[in-house]
């Protein structure tokens, strides 16, 4: 008898642990959620430094964000908001093992936030590496989100780069996940060289981001074709997505250039030719 008494005894108290274990697991799933800040959007700046932008001009680009998030109309924009902040994070890439974060994930509410993050930015080195793989840019990207710490009304991953993507999985499937996932991915196509500067290089690099890197609602691209856009076009892609207006001006919206039939696997095929030139670029 008292055999069984202890065994039941036993019963209750396993049971009453398992719940007092499930009743902390619940209230940390539900603290955890509930500490995420929420803001009306998160978005994440993948910013190419592959060897074949000119360091002159990967410092302009840098330069770019840091005048960007020191104007007056973008601390308007961060501010107008329903939650009046969002998150943002600043990585550079550029092969399929070379992206890093620069900037992590950083809540801007007003305009002294803002002023920090670009004051950080400034001072921070530019890296370089080989190869442009959007794709792995764009799967970091997309992993990041993870850890934002905030819970944000969109998502947007704002990529830009001067070439196709020629290293790591092909870019299109990629794109193609971020999407699905809810992610919004905007370009900024930078087109200052000549076609003919190098083997390389793709002359519709604007087409080549519309039909192959940019996607989701809203998805947008703005191309760079002279040094003198360069902050221009920066501010004016920063004022599009933080407010979520779009605008026709020197935009081109992903819905009216998408699958018209562009190889997505031109600079793949480009570094193919070069790589094994007796093969030819097919």
């Amino acid at each position: 008898m008292r055999r069984r008494f202890g065994l039941a005894i036993r019963r209750y108290a396993q049971v009453f642990v398992y719940a007092l274990v499930a009743t902390a697991v619940l209230t940390f799933v539900a603290a955890s959620a509930t500490a995420q800040t929420k803001v009306d959007l998160e978005l994440v700046l993948a910013v190419d430094v592959s060897l074949s932008m000119d360091l002159d001009e990967q410092r302009l680009q840098r330069e770019g964000y840091v005048a960007a998030f020191r104007d007056p109309e973008i601390h308007k924009a961060i501010t107008s908001g329903p939650h009046a902040r969002i998150a943002v994070t600043y990585i550079e890439w550029a092969g399929t093992t070379s992206q890093a974060v620069v900037v992590p994930w950083t809540i801007l509410d007003s305009p002294a936030a803002a002023e920090a993050f670009a004051s950080k930015l400034e001072q921070l080195p530019i890296t370089r590496a080989r190869f442009t793989s959007i794709s792995s840019a764009l799967s970091f990207s997309r992993d990041l989100f993870a850890s934002s710490g905030a819970a944000g009304i969109r998502r947007v991953i704002d990529v830009s780069g001067d070439g196709p993507n020629n290293a790591g999985f092909p870019v299109q499937p990629v794109r193609d996940e971020v999407v699905a996932a809810g992610i919004v991915i905007n370009g900024l196509p930078i087109m200052l060289k000549a076609p003919t500067s190098s083997m390389f290089d793709i002359p519709d690099l604007d087409q080549y981001y519309a039909a192959c890197v940019i996607g989701g609602t809203g998805s947008f691209l703005v191309p760079v074709r002279d040094l003198a856009e360069f902050k221009l076009a920066i501010r004016r892609k920063l004022l599009l997505e933080i407010s979520g207006i779009a605008s026709p001006a020197r935009i081109i919206p992903v819905q009216n250039t998408q699958d018209d039939g562009f190889d997505c696997l031109i600079g793949e095929k480009l570094w193919r030719g070069f790589y094994f030139p007796e093969r030819g670029p097919n």
